[in-house]
């Protein structure tokens, strides 16, 4: 497991800021800390996939104002085979496969509802081993994945020298 200090913590949130940061603006921001050794711990955390830097769109820029949340039931056999099958169609952002109600959870986008309505009627009910979906227009996402911070509890018990579990 990668091993976390409060600069590799300080570096990480400041490229969540911007992704595009340079080493020498880190290193300025950061003060004590020189550009090249920030240079390093990047490269570092890029090379054992700690991070990643990469550009995110916005699916409103191409028109694709709609989303929607969708739970599938999943024959007990066929959740990977399905989930895999079902992460490669274009519009779906997000695919995971959970314990508990629903087997499979996955985002898509779309330019409107009625896109939505088809891709889930059509399309996912129709994979095999589907037996069944639960479908939530989502209006409004306050926060997603790349906009997550690392929480100030790790910070202070890597501060602190304790160990994160």
């Amino acid at each position: 497991m990668y091993e976390f200090d409060k600069i590799d913590i300080k570096i990480v949130n400041l490229l969540l800021e911007d992704g595009r940061m340079s080493a020498s603006e880190i290193s300025r921001r950061m003060a004590d800390v020189s550009e090249r050794s920030i240079r390093y711990r990047i490269d570092r955390m890029i090379k054992d996939k700690v991070i990643q830097v990469c550009a995110v769109i916005s699916p409103e820029a191409l028109g694709l104002t709609v989303k929607a949340d969708v739970w599938l039931e999943v024959e007990s056999d066929l959740i990977l085979e399905v989930a895999r099958k079902i992460a490669a169609f274009e519009n779906v952002t997000y695919v995971a496969c959970g314990i508990g109600q629903n087997d499979i959870s996955i985002q898509i986008v779309a330019k409107d509802t009625a896109e939505i309505y088809y891709f889930v009627t059509e399309v996912i009910r129709k994979v095999p081993g589907v037996r069944k979906t639960t479908t939530s227009i989502v209006p409004i996402i306050i926060k997603d994945v790349y906009q997550w911070r690392v929480p100030e509890w790790i910070a202070k018990e890597i501060t602190d020298g304790k160990t994160v579990i």
